[in-house]
């Protein structure tokens, strides 16, 4: 079976992970780099049970529990990426001072712990992405860069079947494809039978303290002089980074996600905010400044199996912001799908990518060859 998955963020990773397990060796078409957009930027938090009474509870149980296992199995084979346990607490921002005796000693109010070593963890995203993706390769995987333009395929408007991915200027014959694009998967949706898949920008800023802080992630409550009542997050890392991040919006992204900008106003709040909780973070150098586009879909729920009326044709993305988190049993209830035409682990109904198409709607692929 001939696989091309396109896509070298965490979730095309770990679909080509999992088919590279069961004795598939994927294609996967990167147009950037390895982890470059929201894969490479994001926090990196893992909760177990954040999720439960949506319908996102079961994957990300299932998902939680594949971290554990992989962190494991990946250490021995790539190397350490950051997987840890980690209490998170939930911290309100007050005038005056915080504990002198705790790395939160300035205007920080602890509210309570809201996950545990049991309930709560984090990966260094980036470094989580490509070992999935060496652990692919070195499975009989192959990387290709190159931008994908459409697809190639023969039959009617309703029942298409997929032969190729148009590749630059070259067509990659394929009996399988995965979109795994993330919100340029987006840019399928009008001539796919696909919802919008949008974008939205999240702001981060990666700082180095002085001293390691403890492996404590916190969820802040904070009325900023500048931005108002917001809600930013901070998550000390096992290599000493501190990575904070906020401040989402809704401004169009472009194609190449290499050009991602921050919006500087908003760094420089999340580093005033950082700053006033901890003396630590104060003193910190500011390492980075970075945006990324998490993709979404109007439900708020992301797209995993086949595509309506195109055979062959496979949609994973839209996890919004636990992409991290569910990337390992999307890619794995995916590459079940895929090899045996049904999935074990994890029941994929309710990401269904049809469930927003009327039925008899018409359906155009998306690049037609006779």
């Amino acid at each position: 079976m001939r696989v091309v998955v396109c896509g070298a963020g965490v979730i095309g990773a770990s679909v080509a992970y999992f088919l590279a397990e069961r004795g598939i060796g994927a294609t996967v078409v990167e147009r950037g780099e390895v982890a470059c957009a929201a894969s490479g930027k994001a926090g990196g938090f893992l909760a177990l049970d954040w999720s439960d009474g949506s319908p996102l509870g079961p994957l990300a149980r299932a998902s939680f529990s594949l971290h554990a296992e992989l962190a494991d199995r990946l250490a021995r084979e790539q190397g350490d990426y950051g997987y840890r346990a980690v209490d998170t607490l939930l911290v309100r921002e007050r005038d005056g001072s915080g504990q002198a005796d705790h790395w939160l000693d300035g205007a920080a109010q602890i509210r309570g712990l809201i996950g545990d070593v049991r309930t709560t963890a984090q990966v260094h995203p980036a470094q989580f992405t490509r070992a999935l993706l060496d652990g692919a390769l070195a499975r009989g995987a192959v990387l290709r860069y190159g931008e994908v333009k459409g697809l190639a395929a023969t039959g009617s408007d309703s029942r298409t079947r997929v032969h190729g991915v148009l590749v630059d200027d070259e067509t990659l014959e394929a009996d399988v494809v995965v979109l795994a694009m993330g919100p340029w998967t987006g840019a399928l949706s009008g001539p796919l039978p696909l919802p919008p898949v949008i974008g939205l920008r999240g702001n981060s800023v990666i700082l180095r303290p002085q001293h390691d802080v403890p492996a404590e992630c916190l969820f802040v409550e904070t009325n900023d002089p500048q931005a108002g009542n917001i809600s930013p997050e901070i998550y000390p890392r096992p290599d000493g980074e501190v990575y904070v991040c906020g401040m989402a919006d809704d401004l169009p992204f472009p194609a190449d996600p290499l050009s991602i900008e921050p919006h500087a106003p908003a760094c420089d709040v999340l580093i005033g905010v950082a700053s006033r909780l901890s003396g630590a973070l104060a003193k910190a150098e500011v390492v980075q400044r970075q945006a990324c586009f998490r993709p979404i879909t109007h439900d708020g729920l992301p797209l995993l199996g086949p595509v309506p009326g195109m055979n062959g044709v496979y949609v994973a993305t839209a996890h919004n912001c636990w992409g991290i988190l569910n990337a390992p049993a999307s890619g794995q209830a995916l590459a079940e799908l895929i090899s045996t035409g049904t999935t074990n682990s994890i029941d994929l109904a309710p990401f269904d990518p049809g469930r927003f198409t009327a039925p008899g709607e018409a359906r155009a692929p998306f690049y037609h060859r006779a």
